[in-house]
């Protein structure tokens, strides 16, 4: 596996001094069990939760929207665990969450 990083990175003219934070066998651990890989997808979850959060802010057009900071404290942060958490994102955004902010804020989509 190693062997085949190095020629792909060769292949595409990538330099190690770019550095490498995940090799490919970091990632192997995702099939080892059965349980580690739905613990993954809560984190991919939890971001697209987080980046289709922020974008109301970014849709009021200030970061520091009063309005857009109430209705995240009121909709979710005061409930703690006696709602839902997909109803409270509903109440919160009005609509179920969606993956675009995330694959933008991660360069996947134009911004």
């Amino acid at each position: 596996m190693v062997g085949f990083q190095a020629q792909t990175i060769a292949a595409y003219d990538l330099s190690f001094a770019v550095g490498m934070n995940h090799r490919m066998t970091h990632f192997q651990h995702l099939f080892s069990g059965s349980s580690y890989a739905a613990g993954y997808y809560v984190y991919l979850w939890a971001e697209v939760l987080e980046a289709d959060g922020f974008e109301a802010f970014v849709e009021a057009g200030d970061i520091f929207d009063a309005s857009v900071a109430q209705r995240l404290r009121d909709c979710i942060y005061s409930t703690g665990n006696s709602r839902e958490p997909g109803e409270a994102f509903r109440a919160f955004r009005g609509r179920d969450a969606v993956v675009a902010p995330m694959l933008k804020s991660r360069g996947l989509l134009p911004a």
